[in-house]
């Protein structure tokens, strides 16, 4: 049995995701909204450049035919395209576009404005704490599955 802070996480952490900012976020903001696979992979292609489907699927730790219909969404959508392997390779690559990182900026600042307003009677103190933590955790399971995330 863990200690009973763990089981504390544990909780808390299911109702983050369950909570998702995606329902705080209606009526705020308007333009197109980002579904959250494309949301990943913009994010996942912006950091790290030109990724293959083998790369992607490394990365996110999806099978390729799940990436498939991701890219595939995010290429009609215009938010990212197929290129040659800038280093040469046989496997074509996914880049993000303009209008890829646009959308991509304009959900993370309606995210952002969210969380602002989460936390708005929080010490700016008590934000970068919080920041630090969600980094130090997300960072352990990184390292627990293989997978580490590049930050910008």
């Amino acid at each position: 049995m863990g200690r009973p802070s763990t089981y504390e996480v544990e909780y808390e952490q299911m109702l983050l995701s369950r909570y998702g900012l995606q329902q705080h976020r209606a009526g705020h903001g308007g333009g197109r909204r980002l579904e959250r696979s494309a949301y990943v992979l913009l994010s996942r292609l912006r950091v790290q450049g030109p990724m293959s489907i083998g790369e992607l699927s490394d990365a996110l730790g999806l099978d390729a035919s799940t990436l498939n219909r991701q890219t595939a969404a995010v290429v009609r959508a215009r938010q990212a395209e197929r290129i040659p392997d800038p280093a040469g390779g046989m496997a074509r690559k996914f880049r993000i576009t303009e209008e890829g990182s646009r959308l991509l900026d304009e959900e993370r600042e309606r995210t952002a404005e969210t969380l602002e307003r989460v936390m708005a009677e929080w010490p700016e103190q008590d934000v970068a704490a919080f920041a630090g933590y969600l980094k130090r955790f997300n960072a352990g399971i990184e390292r627990l599955s293989g997978r580490p995330w590049p930050r910008p």
